[in-house]
């Protein structure tokens, strides 16, 4: 049974329509991809986490 299900999976190209998952186009693949954002993204995030961490110990 698990050589038919293999069997299945085999002819799904990466990327294609019936593979499931958006391909990044455009924007989306520049903010994943631009370091300078992905900076910006960590800083953002890190004072989130640190202002939830210091409200909790109050």
């Amino acid at each position: 049974m698990a050589e038919k299900q293999a069997k299945h999976l085999q002819h799904i190209d990466p990327y294609s329509p019936q593979f499931g998952t958006m391909v990044p186009m455009g924007a989306q693949k520049f903010l994943r991809t631009c370091v300078i954002w992905q900076l910006v993204r960590f800083v953002a995030i890190n004072i989130k986490m640190t202002t939830l961490i210091l409200k909790s110990h109050h």
